[in-house]
């Protein structure tokens, strides 16, 4: 498990709420929106390299029993 930072971000009302709106939509907490943005913006802009950027791995983003299950969704025919 990688080691996070915390860090006080002062951030004003208008732009909170739309991170909470874009957060909800792509079911991810407010502080992994957040971080997600960060991420692609220094990615795109060549300031972080794509190998060294850790996936977010927001509980809501991947909530337990989602996901295909094993014996599920065969072509067997029957």
């Amino acid at each position: 498990m990688s080691i996070k930072k915390s860090y006080p971000l002062r951030i004003s009302p208008a732009v909170i709420e739309a991170m909470q709106r874009w957060a909800d939509d792509d079911l991810r907490s407010l502080n992994g929106q957040i971080e997600y943005v960060l991420r692609e913006s220094l990615r795109r802009t060549g300031r972080l390299k794509t190998t060294t950027a850790e996936p977010v791995t927001d509980a809501a983003e991947h909530p337990s029993g989602e996901g295909e299950v094993e014996g599920e969704g065969g072509s067997d025919g029957d």
